[in-house]
């Protein structure tokens, strides 16, 4: 067995975008439940209550509204968050948008919003955290990726597709720029997980889409949450700039 200590998060303190729902308030609550202090951030004002919902279980958590498009909005919460902490040790860059558009009708004020939202976004974190990390010789940035950008799909839109291959590039230049500063810099590239995205499609769709997982079934939140907690965990020490798949065996590499 794994000496616990390695995946403990007791006394450290993590940001976490788009919490308000699916993925993001499972990792926000994965982080927790592993001993972190957890702000949680989100266009979407729900978000209150997801922080809510934890605080309830007697957890340390706060929520604040962001749009992650906006830099100095997001300058503006990450402060906040080091105010209220003292410090941030974990990023995690999870706000997306995840339309299924043909390629042939996205207009281009949709493409902009997508790769606005999703990779300028985890830039803006990026750079922010990595700035704040960097000073401290320490710290944790986790950006999710998707097998949508490694493997064409019509599941999700090209500009989807593309806004994950460039969050895979990011992590591997902000890895780079802050190996030597005690920051590791990892992403997270899931697939066909249970949520609002599979949610809205038709049973025939996710038949479709489960036929092809050789495990035959689709991920969990939870699931997610753990690979999040595993990156930011000392456990993870020596791994930065590793894209870590977790997709059911859709891609095998």
């Amino acid at each position: 067995m794994p000496d616990a200590p390695l995946f403990s998060l007791a006394g450290r303190s993590a940001f976490v975008t788009g919490a308000a729902q699916g993925l993001g308030a499972a990792i926000a609550r994965g982080l927790a439940e592993a001993g972190a202090r957890v702000v949680l951030a989100d266009v979407d004002e729900s978000v209150d209550a997801v922080a809510q919902a934890l605080r309830n279980d007697g957890h340390d958590c706060i929520a604040m509204q962001l749009d992650v498009r906006d830099e100095a909005a997001f300058w503006l919460c990450f402060d906040a968050a080091v105010q209220h902490f003292g410090a941030v040790d974990v990023l995690v860059n999870n706000a997306a948008r995840t339309p299924s558009t043909s390629i042939w009708d996205i207009t281009a004020d949709e493409w902009d919003e997508v790769l606005a939202v999703n990779l300028r976004g985890s830039f803006f974190g990026c750079r922010i955290a990595g700035r704040h990390m960097r000073e401290r010789g320490s710290g944790r940035i986790v950006n999710l990726a998707s097998i949508a950008g490694q493997q064409a799909s019509t599941a999700t839109g090209v500009h989807y597709a593309a806004s994950k291959a460039g969050i895979v590039a990011l992590t591997r230049a902000f890895a780079q720029e802050l190996a030597p500063h005690g920051v590791t810099v990892n992403a997270l590239a899931p697939a066909a997980v249970r949520g609002p995205v599979l949610d809205a499609m038709s049973q025939m769709q996710q038949r479709g889409l489960a036929a092809g997982i050789p495990l035959g079934r689709f991920g969990e939140p939870q699931e997610v949450a753990a690979a999040v907690v595993y990156l930011a965990s000392p456990a993870a020490a020596f791994m930065t700039g590793t894209t870590l798949d977790l997709n059911g065996g859709r891609l095998m590499r």
